[in-house]
């Protein structure tokens, strides 16, 4: 009886809660409270990653009372399957990429987002890339960076090196750096069962400064050919990286056995063993120990190719989703879209897509410039191998960056993922 009349109790403060003009996200923690004290999430996080979750979601659950349950897993893409088909789904998953999340959001497995909740956290094309039929279905967490150039600067200044802002002088400054006996690069694709995907986020970046965002959508979409003229120029750009030992530390056969964890070491050697690596925000994780932040280590933008084709940025991120439509899971959701959660997140250097998150926010002037390069950005797009079906952007394009890399040619290596392409995902 007790236990009624609580219930009873909760329902009648939330409603007075709900007339006094409470905000959305207080309303659905307090309906929470009255049918539901936990929310389970399903993600890749582990780890430092997981402790990162938990510390931004700590608030929410002091607020609420409603309790968290995170689980982390290497295998997630097959978990979260199975789960879902046995109906067990989780209330709330993490992905690591939004291809999958539209495979369930077109099934009618996902909770629909509010508008009002999302439209003012993030900029139209985060939205657009979990959006079906005119549905909103991701909270986005975090994006991760990719077309950043890392170097040392300190070694940088040592040897009268400056900072390229275009193509033409990032081709300049090769060429200086060769002259004078060193080598531009760092580049290791090795990467287990996933060795060549480095190779797909070159050939992403060149395509997108090259040919345009119009030209890149068409060809994730395979509304153009995989071995269309465009991509063909944009990975023989690559090539005249890749495949010139000059350019390159230890030439082709050091690209495809070194880890790419590994690769950016010789950065932060005396002398240096290069002097410029491309890849994510995430490679931080694998600096050594000790580096200070604008002085042994810092980032550049990729600089544009096209100027027509302006200051384009390619990105990566994870995003949640809900299985479950209970008033808890909700109110977690919308505190997830929140600039507390996101400015938490950003104090743990993760970069955050959030709008309304200012560079202020992160904790350091390596990851604030990170930020920034997302937020000068002209152009925005995804990670095109993370959009394409499952054989494509995580099979034969992965697989063809390595024959390429080792000596196959372009146009061979494209049309042969070309005729990979799935018949049921064709145009």
């Amino acid at each position: 009886m007790k236990k009624h009349f609580n219930l009873f109790l909760l329902t009648m403060l939330s409603l007075i809660g709900s007339l006094m003009g409470c905000n959305p996200q207080e309303r659905s923690a307090e309906q929470s409270n009255s049918s539901s004290e936990t929310v389970t999430i399903l993600g890749t996080l582990t780890g430092n990653g997981e402790e990162k979750l938990m510390a931004a979601i700590a608030p929410f659950t002091e607020r609420t009372g409603i309790n968290v349950v995170y689980e982390g897993t290497d295998a997630f893409t097959t978990l979260v399957s199975v789960r879902v088909d046995s109906g067990d789904a989780p209330d709330i998953a993490l992905f690591p990429q939004p291809g999958l999340l539209l495979d369930f959001a077109r099934q009618g497995d996902l909770v629909p987002q509010s508008r009002s909740v999302l439209e003012p956290a993030y900029a139209p094309y985060w939205l657009d890339l979990t959006s079906v039929d005119g549905n909103l279905y991701g909270v986005w967490m975090r994006a991760d960076v990719k077309s950043l150039v890392w170097y040392n600067p300190s070694e940088f200044e040592a040897a009268g090196y400056s900072v390229p802002t275009t193509w033409d002088e990032l081709e300049a400054l090769t060429e200086q750096m060769i002259a004078d006996g060193n080598t531009p690069w760092c580049l290791g694709m090795e990467s287990g069962t996933a060795t060549g995907w480095v190779g797909t986020d070159w050939l992403e970046e060149i395509l997108l400064r090259q040919a345009g965002p119009e030209v890149y959508d068409q060809w994730v979409a395979n509304a153009i050919p995989f071995n269309d003229a465009a991509i063909v120029q944009a990975l023989e750009t690559f090539g005249t990286i890749v495949q010139d030992p000059n350019r390159v530390r230890g030439g082709t056969a050091a690209v495809i056995s070194t880890p790419f964890g590994d690769s950016p070491a010789a950065l932060f050697t005396t002398p240096p063993g290069c002097y410029l690596h491309r890849q994510a925000s995430f490679i931080a994780d694998f600096f050594p120990q000790g580096l200070e932040p604008g002085s042994t280590v810092d980032v550049f933008a990729l600089p544009p190719i096209q100027p027509e084709q302006g200051n384009p940025v390619l990105v990566g991120g994870i995003v949640y989703a809900q299985f479950n439509d209970t008033p808890a899971a909700t109110a977690l959701m919308e505190y997830l879209a929140t600039e507390e959660a996101h400015t938490l997140w950003a104090q743990e250097d993760y970069i955050t897509p959030h709008e309304a998150v200012g560079l202020d926010a992160y904790p350091n002037m390596l990851t604030r410039n990170q930020a920034a390069v997302l937020k000068n950005a002209d152009v925005i797009r995804f990670d095109g191998s993370d959009l394409m079906p499952g054989a494509i952007g995580t099979g034969t394009f992965w697989t063809g960056m390595v024959d390429y890399v080792g000596g196959t040619d372009a146009a061979t290596v494209l049309t042969k993922i070309e005729d990979s392409w799935p018949d049921t995902e064709a145009q």
